[in-house]
């Protein structure tokens, strides 16, 4: 089974739940004007980011103006960054997706999603070196981030360059796929590869 490529976005951007800010040192890439500490408001931050997740899907539009609320009263909330860029992913708009995630990732340093959604912008424009480092730091921060296992992965198929993860990756995703799409999927090209311990795969 092959996953489309708009099915392949669809399963594997995530959305965060908006349950805290996040604030991390320095300020973050992106054409926002800074933000004073008593110019914040980060409970009704939080309180419009979580209503646009829950309408994120059937009403795109109006989650979009809800998390620029969100952002407005309070710039550093790092789930919002996120899923405004989950949006302008979805949109094509692949330059203000990058920046939202890049403000996602500078806040939430310790989660892998703002890592693997950029990933998945970079792979989208093309950028495909690039893509796969930045999945590298997806997993970096969580290394059995199933999200990240089925895009990296795809993307070595797609590209020719499995290494000696990709069997290991299929393996997980397998069992633990997000979806019973992306586990059949993963079975599927598992069935296609030599089992590791064959040591077909050169690791040299």
């Amino acid at each position: 089974m092959s996953l489309t490529r708009a099915a392949y976005i669809a399963l594997t951007v995530l959305l965060i739940s908006a349950v805290g800010s996040g604030c991390a040192s320095g300020k973050p890439p992106g054409a926002y004007s800074p933000m004073t500490e008593a110019g914040r408001d980060p409970t009704e931050s939080r309180r419009l980011a979580q209503e646009a997740l829950k309408i994120a899907m059937n009403d795109p539009s109006r989650a979009e103006s809800l998390l620029r609320e969100a952002l407005n009263a309070d710039l550093y909330n790092g789930p919002a960054h996120n899923n405004l860029g989950a949006i302008y992913l979805a949109q094509g708009r692949l330059y203000e997706a990058a920046g939202e995630f890049e403000w996602a990732r500078k806040l939430m340093p310790g989660h892998p999603d703002p890592r693997m959604n950029l990933a998945l912008v970079l792979e989208k424009a093309g950028r495909i070196d690039q893509a796969f480092a930045t999945y590298d730091t997806a997993l970096e921060v969580y290394p059995e981030h199933i999200p990240t296992m089925q895009a990296l992965s795809r993307l070595q198929l797609r590209t020719g360059r499995a290494d000696d993860r990709t069997a290991r990756m299929l393996d997980e995703v397998a069992i633990r796929g997000e979806t019973s799409a992306w586990r059949e999927w993963a079975r599927s090209q598992r069935a296609r590869l030599p089992s590791p311990t064959h040591g077909t795969l050169d690791t040299h």
